[in-house]
């Protein structure tokens, strides 16, 4: 396990900043201890996990869910296979309850196969989980997504969206870098992914710094959580974060909102762009667009449109919902001549 000296910063649940909108839109992590420790199922978790497994198979009305199975021999890692042409797992569809049993058999064998069922919606996967089991986020509208496995090791990845995870059933471990991190994370493709973020290559529990020097520069940097059934973890938007699931049976409900109109598109179609567009150009014209990029996105302000009259701004004004359905048929039309 590797050794990482800071810690994620904690509160208790009922502390007046524990779901405050400062740190509901923050910038850094933050653990709430037993914020969902009241709920059914957590209270069922710490019973047993049979407790909580036959919490879970009473809400269950048969949806099938996709579910991902890896070899012994990956220890739990779901990642890429050696020359990372495919994956070293395999999804499948099934009955929820059947890969309940499937958890339970395999916590009796010395070497178990990955289990892993990641980011269901909750409302589709178990109908009347949340009438129970909820986090009220005022007006945020937020995306709830249940992810229940054995033993399983996630490779550091970022979200788009704010994140706040709360463990249901079993301990887990964040591991967390701020998004100033990524040259040091040694990143691989960004699109052939395992679930449809970039990930780190760094395998975290046998790191091999002769390949990946910079990862020790990262760990520096690094802030680790570990939760028991009721914490939970905020986790700001892009912040690197890789997941372990410590127990033979682990359950975690996590929910997922943006801090920007639901018409904006996501930020990584820009990036996938720019590479096919600009990286490629010779050095004094990537300079060149550096600058452009500067000036209308990162360093933008009214002032650098102030010469324009108004109304002819067009897509230098502020968006909204009609405006950017506009903008993305006019880039449509360009992508498809």
């Amino acid at each position: 396990m590797l050794t990482i000296a800071h810690q994620v910063r904690e509160i208790q649940a009922g502390s007046a900043e524990a779901l405050s909108d400062q740190l509901l839109s923050g910038d850094r992590p933050v653990i709430v201890r037993d914020l969902a420790a009241q709920w059914p199922a957590v209270q069922a978790a710490r019973q047993s996990s049979s407790a909580a497994i036959d919490y879970l198979r009473r809400l269950y009305r048969g949806e099938p869910v996709v579910v991902l199975y890896g070899e012994p021999e990956a220890q739990g890692r779901f990642f890429y296979n050696r020359d990372l042409s495919g994956f070293n797992f395999e999804p499948h569809r099934n009955r929820l309850d059947t890969v309940l049993d499937q958890i339970v058999q395999a916590a009796s064998h010395p070497r178990p196969p990955g289990i892993y069922v990641g980011s269901t919606a909750v409302d589709e996967c178990l109908p009347g989980f949340r009438q129970h089991n909820d986090i009220p986020l005022g007006e945020r509208q937020a995306l709830a997504s249940i992810w229940i496995g054995n033993r399983t090791r996630i490779a550091a990845h970022h979200d788009l969206p704010d994140n706040l995870a709360c463990v249901v059933a079993g301990r887990r471990r964040f591991t967390l870098f701020p998004p100033t991190e990524l040259a040091n994370l040694y990143i691989g493709p960004l699109d052939f992914t395992p679930a449809g973020q970039a990930i780190s290559l760094v395998d975290f529990a046998a790191p091999d710094f002769e390949r990946f020097p910079r990862f020790a520069d990262a760990l520096k940097q690094a802030q680790v959580a570990e939760l028991n059934p009721g914490d939970a973890l905020f986790i700001p938007s892009m912040w690197w974060h890789h997941v372990e699931s410590l127990d033979p049976f682990n359950v975690l409900l996590n929910y997922w909102w943006r801090q920007s109109p639901a018409y904006m598109d996501t930020p990584m179609t820009a990036m996938m762009l720019a590479v096919m567009s600009i990286r490629d150009l010779p050095p004094a014209q990537r300079d060149a667009w550096r600058n452009m990029f500067d000036h209308y996105v990162f360093g933008f302000d009214e002032n650098r449109v102030a010469h324009i009259p108004l109304q002819a701004r067009r897509a230098l004004n502020p968006f909204d919902a009609a405006s950017a359905r506009g903008l993305r048929a006019e880039l449509l039309k360009r992508l498809n001549r």
